[in-house]
């Protein structure tokens, strides 16, 4: 039996929307209500403390509207509040994580840099992940990138990684880890400052992948027709048409 109701997809601003433009390809039956909450952004600079109320207000926001799932196309807020959250909803709730393992996988002796938030690096889940896949893996926390995504900030974006990257051998480097939704959207600019052969990976398509296998196991796929709705809790005049550029891009 089909299940038309919608599936929430939140991130702390504009750049879960490249999580969101993975599920729409996976699944362009379904319905979606994205939430980015940009008056609270970023999260991965916040205590754990403040980052969690932030989640619990945004899920309150997309329960009231009936959804099936919720998606949280967030690193951080997926390491800080995931386990919570299935312990308290019945609903599935889908995470995002850095792509360590497949990065892992694609290693042939080099090094792969993470580039996430600081809070993202600090957290267990990323500890965990790291010792399970990160052999020559190398965190960089990336404090005010997200920031420079959401204003659509491109010139600043590109020298911000040239000096992260400024400190290592290139040529020596396998695979670049996308540890924050946001930083999808510097795919371009990583490809003009990379070499041609490393691989830069993301967990959108994963996550989106993930998001099918549980909705299939619990018979809440939808028939169609899709669509997506797109709010924040921001000022809609300014970020409703960044979001929608980015789906576009996307």
């Amino acid at each position: 039996m089909a299940d038309g109701r919608p599936i929430g997809v939140f991130d702390s601003g504009v750049g879960g929307i490249g999580t969101l433009a993975a599920l729409m390809r996976e699944l362009p039956q379904e319905r979606f209500i994205f939430y980015g909450d940009t008056a609270n952004a970023p999260y991965g600079t916040k205590t754990r403390e403040d980052c969690m109320a932030c989640i619990e207000r945004v899920m309150a926001q997309l329960l009231a509207q009936d959804v099936k799932a919720v998606v949280i196309a967030c690193n951080t807020a997926t390491a800080v509040a995931a386990a919570e959250l299935r312990a308290r909803h019945t609903l599935p709730i889908i995470g995002i994580e850095p792509a360590l393992k497949p990065a892992h996988e694609l290693r042939h002796g080099g090094s792969i840099l993470v580039l996430a938030t600081p809070m993202t690096l600090r957290l267990e889940k990323f500890r965990a992940l790291y010792e399970r896949y990160g052999e020559g893996a190398i965190p960089l926390p990336c404090p005010g990138l997200m920031e420079l995504v959401e204003r659509e900030a491109h010139d600043e974006a590109r020298a911000y990684l040239q000096q992260l990257l400024s400190p290592y051998d290139l040529n020596a480097v396998d695979a670049v880890v996308l540890g924050c939704t946001h930083y999808v959207f510097l795919r371009p600019i990583l490809a003009e400052l990379l070499p041609e052969r490393v691989k830069v990976l993301d967990g959108n398509a994963g996550t989106a992948r993930q998001l099918r296998r549980v909705l299939e196991e619990r018979g809440l796929l939808a028939v169609g027709p899709g669509g997506v709705s797109l709010h924040t809790s921001g000022d809609a005049r300014v970020v409703l048409p960044v979001m929608r550029r980015l789906l576009e891009r996307a």
